[in-house]
């Protein structure tokens, strides 16, 4: 009898450590790529150290470059806002484990990004050409200046949490998930979306605006306008002191003069 009723237990017990160590590397594998692929993606917008890129030459229709693009980027906002959206999250997590669900988050934009590096047809055009050595180098400053912003926008909050590397190492651990408390640190302090605003400046600061620059800037600037009209109303639901922080706090301006509450 007590061989019958340890032995399962042993069996669950490595079942469920065996579990844990999967999900906790298949977390930081995700997260490994992510800093790969933002990397590209630093190089992919700012035309440097990468073998495809935003901008280049006409090659071929212009009709079907613009087709193309602007069906990458459709991709990309769908699948990296449907995904986030909490009721997406409830039916999906009947298929991967909830410590999981973040860092498939990850790799589907992964994916959907990597998608868009490797189809994306430059179109040529100059919106603008700035040719001032002090303007071309302003111009590389903000856009320096943007992915600084995005950087540290997620660690203000919780990088980790962001990339689902705390939701698998507390379940490798053992312990539930907890939602991150309300807080607004730093730059939440003045702007209620610091992220987006460092996305802003990644996006439209350029020396060169080609067409298919202002198209990838314009697409994913309408992406981040809609995206928040989604994501505020679930803070809300989640954190019912973001309605005074809300009225407080511009969304994408920031409040230089002044302090947002803490």
């Amino acid at each position: 009898m007590s061989l019958t009723l340890t032995t399962p237990a042993r069996s669950a017990t490595r079942a469920s450590l065996g579990s844990r160590v999967a999900i906790l590397v298949y977390g930081v594998v995700s997260y490994t790529i992510s800093l790969g692929v933002f990397a590209y993606l630093a190089g992919f917008v700012g035309g440097f150290l990468t073998p495809t890129r935003l901008d280049g030459p006409l090659t071929g229709s212009l009709g079907a470059a613009l087709a193309i693009n602007l069906a990458l980027v459709v991709l990309f906002a769908l699948q990296h806002s449907r995904m986030a959206r909490p009721a997406f999250k409830r039916g999906w997590t009947r298929l991967v484990p909830p410590a999981a669900e973040r860092s498939t988050y990850m790799v589907a934009t992964n994916v959907a990004l990597a998608v868009l590096f490797a189809l994306w047809r430059p179109m040529g055009g100059e919106v603008w050409t700035l040719h001032s050595p002090i303007a071309r180098a302003a111009a590389f400053g903000l856009y320096g200046i943007g992915w600084v912003v995005v950087l540290t926008s997620t660690f203000l909050l919780n990088h980790f949490d962001l990339f689902g590397l705390r939701q698998v190492w507390l379940h490798f651990r053992g312990r539930p998930y907890t939602s991150l408390p309300f807080r607004t640190p730093g730059f939440y302090r003045i702007v209620r979306h610091p992220l987006y605003v460092g996305w802003t400046l990644v996006f439209w600061a350029t020396p060169t605006m080609s067409l298919a620059h202002l198209l990838f800037a314009v697409g994913l600037t309408a992406y981040m306008l809609v995206a928040i009209s989604y994501e505020e109303p679930d803070l809300v639901e989640l954190h019912p002191q973001y309605v005074a922080y809300r009225q407080r706090v511009p969304m994408l301006v920031p409040r230089l003069i002044g302090r947002g509450p803490r």
